[in-house]
């Protein structure tokens, strides 16, 4: 949400400008990519009195890892989301969450390009796959990421991400991040959420990224 801020002097501004690039690079270093608009998957909230959650359209912007990305765009709702395929087969390199001014962020990154990618909100029960086991994933409401053609492990048996599958970062909103399978090639995640809220959904490049943002 952009808010109205006085006026302050040319210098004020370059000065604050200038701490948050380095703010930046200190946490880990700016990289620039080619943005791509992606409109948002909607949410559905498990508590009945709740009304349905719904998610985001975004715009191009530039950004960073899970840092806070520059020029963002508004939050809008829209049902459900489809990014298209950049490669055949896109290797989960790293998964990484975080919490910014009015938003926590999810970012999946690959070794090179972006898989086809669906984003939904579901309602439970959530189902791992392939063995169709019910999943307990902390939150109200519930967006599940379902990447085609993508996997923490290589053809040939490498692991290319071995961190965690299971972050509970307790953030405003996102509460879980919960992998609910790697199979064949398709990769699920599910985010457990605070109630419904609307999210915005950015394809970055140099490293490729999926980046999910989820509005307070």
């Amino acid at each position: 949400m952009t808010r109205n801020r006085p006026a302050r002097p040319k210098f004020v501004a370059l000065a604050l400008f200038a701490s948050l690039v380095l703010a930046a690079c200190r946490a880990g270093g700016l990289q620039t990519g080619s943005p791509s608009a992606i409109a948002s998957a909607g949410l559905h909230s498990a508590e009945p009195s709740s009304s349905p959650a719904t998610v985001a359209q975004s715009a191009a912007a530039s950004a960073a890892a899970s840092e806070p990305t520059a020029s963002l765009p508004p939050f809008a709702c829209t049902p459900s989301v489809t990014v298209a395929a950049t490669t055949d087969r896109a290797q989960i390199t790293d998964v990484r969450v975080g919490a910014h001014d009015g938003y926590d962020r999810v970012v999946f990154e690959f070794v090179s390009g972006l898989p086809n990618v669906v984003i939904e909100g579901v309602l439970p029960p959530l189902y791992a796959d392939p063995s169709d086991q019910v999943l307990d994933v902390a939150g109200t409401a519930f967006l599940k990421v379902t990447m085609h053609g993508a996997s923490t492990i290589s053809p040939d048996g490498a692991v290319t991400y071995g961190g965690s599958t299971d972050f509970k970062p307790g953030f405003d909103q996102l509460v879980e991040l919960l992998e609910g399978g790697d199979f064949e090639a398709v990769s699920t995640w599910y985010l457990g959420l605070n109630g419904g809220g609307c999210t915005r959904v950015l394809t970055l490049s140099d490293p490729s990224r999926l980046v999910i943002d989820i509005e307070h």
